[in-house]
């Protein structure tokens, strides 16, 4: 896999972090995975990992600095790369091949950070596509348990708008309609795998845009929640026992420059939400 680039260059401000990454066949593939790193200047064993997928645009300033600002190292996972590369296989086995490489990038990054950096709390966000494969890991490390909370912004759910759907998103080049070809096979298995609904065991802060979502799901429902589909219909999505679904302003979800909106709002409820899952001593920092 790649490094993660920004404006055709790498990200400015990070260090890499190789890691070996074993493909679905337990071999280590020949390309170097990495993710990239950006330190908090105040000693920290509490860190973000930020799910970097598909065509979702890269972590944007204000968060990296938000999180960082409050002692917490920042890792960026880059997924962007994964792929097979074979062409006499089935869509559903070259998903299923693909999934398996996520999962095992992130894996390798979190006993990276556990081991070698001697991170003790874990955050795992992302935001769109990435959003997706984060729960989807997350529901399938439900034993271990190996990240101490999950934030999804603006998750491809296959829900809402037409133009927000991964399906119906426009692609300036023919690069971007081949990416979009190679990848749907995964993203539309991992829709669908998401509507059966999932168990994932940390507790979950879903942050949708207004008017994605339906009427609340009740007390006691275990997580779940109605969301309007394209069409009118409406699909429930259970995602844990310990999910918060919050509506903002589609705006404030946006991967907005620093300076171009007030995302006050966006952060005080992460602060909020976080402060009530985290430590005290961590707690003391969020608010």
């Amino acid at each position: 896999m790649g490094l993660i680039m920004e404006h055709n260059g790498p990200a400015e401000g990070y260090e890499t972090v190789p890691l070996p990454v074993a493909d679905a066949g337990g071999e280590t593939q020949g390309r170097g995975a990495a993710v990239l790193r950006r330190r908090s200047a105040r000693p920290s064993k509490r860190a973000v990992v930020y799910v970097h997928y598909l065509d979702d645009s890269f972590v944007p300033a204000d968060v990296v600095g938000w999180y960082t600002g409050r002692a917490f190292h920042f890792y960026a996972a880059d997924l962007r790369a994964v792929g097979t590369g074979g062409r006499n296989v089935t869509q559903a086995s070259r998903a299923a091949s693909e999934l398996s490489t996520c999962f095992a990038f992130l894996d390798a990054a979190v006993a990276h950070l556990r081991e070698a950096d001697a991170i003790e709390t874990l955050v795992v966000s992302a935001h769109a596509a990435g959003a997706l494969i984060a729960a989807l890991w997350c529901h399938a490390r439900r034993g271990s348990r190996p990240v101490d909370a999950l934030i999804l912004t603006s998750p491809e759910l296959g829900a809402g708008h037409p133009a927000r759907h991964w399906l119906a998103r426009s692609r300036a080049t023919r690069e971007d309609e081949e990416s979009s070809r190679r990848s749907s096979p995964l993203l539309a298995g991992a829709q669908r795998r998401l509507r059966r609904g999932l168990d994932i065991a940390c507790p979950v802060l879903v942050m949708c845009p207004d008017g994605d979502r339906d009427t609340p799901a009740p007390a006691g429902s275990g997580g779940m929640l109605a969301l309007r589909m394209l069409g009118g219909g409406r699909v429930t999505i259970r995602l844990g026992e310990h999910v918060t679904w919050l509506s903002l302003d589609r705006a404030l979800l946006g991967q907005a420059s620093p300076g171009a909106l007030d995302r006050g709002r966006f952060f005080d409820e992460i602060g909020r939400w976080l402060s009530a899952y985290l430590s005290a001593e961590i707690r003391d920092q969020l608010l």
